[in-house]
């Protein structure tokens, strides 16, 4: 069945989840550091469920590597494929912060080990580190009110093998906007930071070491659910340009919190994913502005000739 067609059917919507207006896929438009630099180029997505998150994080698009066979990547390349970004987390909000537990992500370590205190204005998501270390300007991308579907991948089955992964992940649909992660069917441990590009780099020629190494996806993607969403932005090099992911296969198990997705590949195999849903809406509002007081109100009004003299829409 179609995920659509399922929406029509079926909804479900968690007691517990992070604010409203934290919804939604939201791009970084800054981050300044405690040293007094600033970074305005990193490309980072964030994709907001009501409990879960997945992120990524590339450099621009002139540096993202295009696609080879494994053994053909230089050990630079490597290196630069190691500091791609791209994970799930659970998302803990305590009406104050905004903390992340059980990550799976493309690296070894967590990278941004801190809670985040988070303030909206419009479409303008700041956010500050308990440390100082760094504060965020994220800008949440227009959408159509639109679907609000949040996935959380449990398990995967080869079955024309019947081998069984207990591979996690989840996929998140918000109005015009989509992401999907795709955790390693095994895990892999490394005992130190950084260990992901320094381990690339070692394994240089050795396609079998570097698919193992890299067997992790982050895209996110743009379009609808009636046409489907094509990739933009992802770990996996080649991947942009293509569908995220059929949205059709889809069954509800009887207890009405899973779905199970059964997929052809192009290898031939059949694949069953299991899914435990977060929540599942057919239609969540996405908008730009955020409320203020009366009083607010009236000043921006009274004072709209000088305030609004050069304003335009940013993301």
């Amino acid at each position: 069945m179609h995920l659509r067609e399922l929406l029509q059917h079926h909804h479900y919507r968690p007691k517990s989840s992070v604010p409203e207006w934290m919804l939604g896929y939201f791009k970084r438009r800054s981050i300044s550091f405690a040293n007094g630099e600033t970074d305005i180029r990193t490309h980072v997505c964030w994709l907001q469920s009501r409990n879960f998150t997945i992120d990524l994080r590339l450099p621009v698009a002139a540096e993202q590597l295009a696609e080879k066979a494994w053994q053909d990547y230089s050990a630079a390349e490597l290196r630069a494929l190691g500091n791609y970004e791209g994970w799930v987390a659970d998302s803990v909000w305590d009406g104050e912060t905004l903390s992340w537990q059980n990550e799976m992500a493309l690296q070894f370590h967590g990278r941004w080990q801190e809670p985040a205190y988070l303030k909206r204005v419009g479409n303008c998501m700041m956010e500050f580190c308990p440390s100082n270390a760094y504060v965020e300007d994220w800008r949440l991308q227009p959408s159509q009110p639109g679907p609000l579907v949040g996935l959380r991948l449990l398990d995967e089955k080869n079955l024309n093998t019947g081998e069984q992964h207990s591979r996690g992940g989840g996929l998140i649909i918000c109005g015009d906007y989509a992401a999907l992660v795709l955790a390693r069917p095994e895990p892999m441990h490394a005992g130190h930071e950084n260990a992901l590009r320094e381990k690339a780099e070692q394994a240089v020629g050795d396609a079998a070491a570097l698919a193992q190494l890299f067997n992790f996806e982050t895209s996110v993607a743009s379009g609808s659910l009636a046409q489907g969403y094509t990739v933009e932005l992802s770990t996996r090099p080649g991947r942009k340009g293509e569908a995220l992911l059929p949205l059709d296969g889809f069954s509800l198990a009887d207890n009405g919190r899973e779905l199970t997705q059964r997929l052809s590949q192009q290898d031939g195999n059949t694949v069953e994913r299991r899914f435990a849903i977060d929540t599942f809406e057919a239609s969540c509002a996405y908008p730009q502005s955020t409320s203020t007081t009366t009083q607010a109100t009236l000043w921006f009004e009274r004072e709209r000739e000088t305030l609004c003299r050069y304003t335009q829409a940013h993301y």
